[in-house]
């Protein structure tokens, strides 16, 4: 079966709009994911909230993923903050796995996530778990933390984006989806 690195957020000084952090609501993510991760047959490893990303990359670089996801919120340049929404999901140039990968969790957020225009795959080469990674990476950023709509979906659907992004991956690995229970 597939083992994914599991990698949310240490930033826990990225404040929510209307409370909260994004270390905090990401790792509610991860939790959620847990259970369909298991009933599913994706096996994982999940990075030390306490660690710095460096840490979590050497940590998924010393095991043997198929795939390294990252989960995120975001925040817009200090000009737009609070007034930009939308999700992307990040992948490196040249990463066929990355891009696929990618492409599939973006195009299933836009189910769910409410301005599904917005939702986007881009490449980066910026973003250390992306690029520094051994295994094909995603980062994820489910949406702007520092806008009050944005910040208040991803903390009232926590389960719900939790059960796309494992759907996500079943489809990735070609694998069915079978939810816990």
């Amino acid at each position: 079966m597939p083992a994914i690195f599991l990698s949310p957020s240490v930033q826990e000084y990225n404040a929510y709009a209307g409370g909260g952090n994004e270390e905090d609501v990401m790792n509610q993510i991860a939790d959620a994911m847990e259970p369909y991760l298991r009933s599913t047959g994706i096996r994982f490893a999940r990075n030390d909230p306490d660690q710095t990303v460096g840490a979590a990359i050497r940590q998924s670089n010393a095991g043997n993923y198929d795939l390294h996801v990252a989960l995120h919120s975001n925040a817009a340049p200090a000009a737009n903050a609070g007034n930009v929404r939308g999700a992307e999901v990040y992948y490196a140039p040249g990463s066929v796995y990355g891009k696929k990968a990618a492409e599939i969790i973006a195009k299933n957020l836009k189910a769910i996530y409410p301005l599904p225009d917005r939702v986007r795959a881009l490449t980066t080469t910026s973003l250390g778990e992306v690029t520094k990674t051994k295994a094909p990476a995603v980062l994820i950023e489910f949406a702007y933390h520092d806008n009050v709509e944005d910040a208040n979906w991803i903390k009232n659907n926590i389960n719900a984006i939790a059960r796309n992004v494992v759907l996500s991956l079943t489809e990735y690995f070609g694998l069915p989806f079978i939810a816990p229970g």
